[in-house]
């Protein structure tokens, strides 16, 4: 049956409309799709002005890049203004949500547990992966080692020692911070972890009418950060695409292309410990794998933008709360001491980079450096602080302590960005699968104020879904 002139006429104008107005309420309430849509619209923006195309001159693109990344970077320092004090308002009213000093016990010695596990597998994931692949294979490593030989490679702060016997009571000793606020100041965030915690145990163990006033006040800071979080997020798609085109306009597509073997051996490591997060969630807490995905699907997305999982903390915390259902006690807790200790996409990076630079230099690493290497770097994710290239700098103390000349890391400059951004967002998933399995494992029964309010939340995202349903659905 051939459908006629008039009835094409008539259809067609409506379901486009209907398409188009669909199309335009999915990315007016999709904070998830603004963001990967101005991630995409930023690319193509940098690709154009940068060095790969070409359009404007690289003096002219440089300065376009600067006034493009504004939005990202006021959206950066927005979010890491109120850090600080959102940690440790966060930890303290964590440590005293919790029911009694035996669970909070166990919930600290199985957070620690866990991601030391996870932060040593991950590195011995991408060993493996970079042992069964060799990237190193893959270039001309004579002319690599004849370039490289005498490159002075810039750090952006200076590599932190290999802990030894002799030192490491004192790196100990400098977990406990001399004065908080000072450590507060200079961003140390393991000291204002530290110093949070022995606060809050101190709290939970005085009197309830004497810690409620204090509880109180941090409660009012914690909600004023989020306020703050929440207007911060408006600038989220813009802040993306920004970062995005200044990006691709400072590397280019050639950058990506010349070193293209080393960068998918360490995505497909990372995407394996993505895999292995989502298994691992229905393992626990039977939630299905792709359930695991959607629901955290906008926090992966900016901490890829951002590349700093201290930056998208508060997001965490909300992520954690409102769409995966894990109790403010427990999200509290452990996603400030995640952003600070667990570093499992940058650990499996510490192990595929250090591999395909010794297969590059022709260095053969025995048994006991591969256990060394893999105990070093475990030690420097976890005291690293959580912040753009911070990888780099773990990698040189990584290469030092198994003999890999550090000029090495001029080669991985260029594409070390968009593997930053990667693995930070392989940081961040590891976190949201600790706060599912502490919630499982140690969290307990919920009380009822916890379950109504578990109910509340997703009562009201019910709600949220059917009217978005009925307006989709409405002619």
């Amino acid at each position: 049956m051939v459908t006629p002139p008039n009835a094409i006429e008539s259809v067609h104008p409506r379901s486009l409309r209907s398409l188009s107005n669909l199309l335009m309420r999915l990315v007016a309430t999709r904070l998830w799709l603004q963001v990967l849509l101005g991630m995409l619209a930023g690319i193509c923006v940098g690709i154009l002005i940068g060095p790969s195309v070409g359009w404007v001159r690289p003096s002219t693109a440089t300065l376009l890049g600067n006034w493009l990344a504004l939005p990202g970077q006021l959206f950066l320092l927005l979010i890491q203004m109120i850090v600080v004090p959102l940690v440790f308002a966060s930890i303290i009213r964590g440590l005293a949500a919790t029911e009694n000093v035996e669970q909070l016990r166990r919930l600290g010695l199985s957070v620690v547990i866990f991601f030391v596990l996870s932060t040593s597998a991950a590195i011995v994931v991408g060993i493996q992966i970079a042992q069964i692949v060799r990237p190193g294979d893959y270039i001309d490593s004579e002319l690599i080692r004849a370039s490289l030989g005498s490159a002075a490679v810039v750090m952006p702060t200076a590599a932190p020692e290999a802990p030894n016997l002799n030192n490491l009571p004192a790196k100990l000793l400098g977990l406990l911070p001399a004065n908080p606020l000072s450590s507060m100041v200079e961003s140390q965030m393991l000291q204002v972890v530290v110093f949070a915690i022995i606060f809050g145990i101190a709290l939970l163990m005085t009197t309830p009418e004497r810690a409620r006033p204090l509880l109180d006040f941090l409660g009012s800071l914690q909600e004023v950060c989020m306020t703050v979080v929440r207007g911060a997020m408006v600038l989220a798609p813009i802040a993306v695409f920004g970062l995005m085109a200044q990006l691709a306009a400072k590397i280019g597509l050639e950058a990506l292309l010349g070193m293209g073997v080393y960068v998918v051996t360490v995505l497909m490591g990372l995407l394996f410990m993505l895999l292995a997060y989502m298994v691992l969630a229905y393992a626990i807490s039977g939630r299905r794998p792709f359930d695991f995905l959607h629901q955290t699907r906008e926090l992966l997305l900016l901490a890829f933008s951002t590349s700093s999982s201290a930056a998208v903390m508060p997001l965490s915390i909300k992520t954690a709360e409102d769409r995966l259902g894990i109790r403010p006690s427990i999200a509290q807790f452990v996603i400030p001491i995640g952003a600070t200790i667990n570093m499992n996409g940058t650990a499996l990076y510490q192990g595929v980079a250090t591999i395909f630079l010794a297969q590059v230099f022709g260095i053969d690493i025995s048994a006991s450096e591969l256990a060394l290497l893999v105990v070093v770097a475990v030690g420097a994710s976890i005291g690293s602080p959580a912040t753009p290239g911070v990888g780099i700098v773990i990698l040189a103390m990584v290469l030092n302590t198994v003999g890999i000349p550090p000029s090495g890391i001029a080669l991985l400059m260029g594409v070390d960005r968009i593997l930053d951004m990667s693995r930070t967002a392989v940081n961040v998933a590891g976190d949201m699968l600790a706060c599912i399995a502490m919630d499982r494992w140690v969290g307990g029964e919920r009380t009822a104020t916890e379950e109504q309010a578990r109910a509340k939340k997703f009562e009201q995202r019910r709600e949220k879904a059917n009217v978005d349903v009925i307006i989709e659905e409405k002619p």
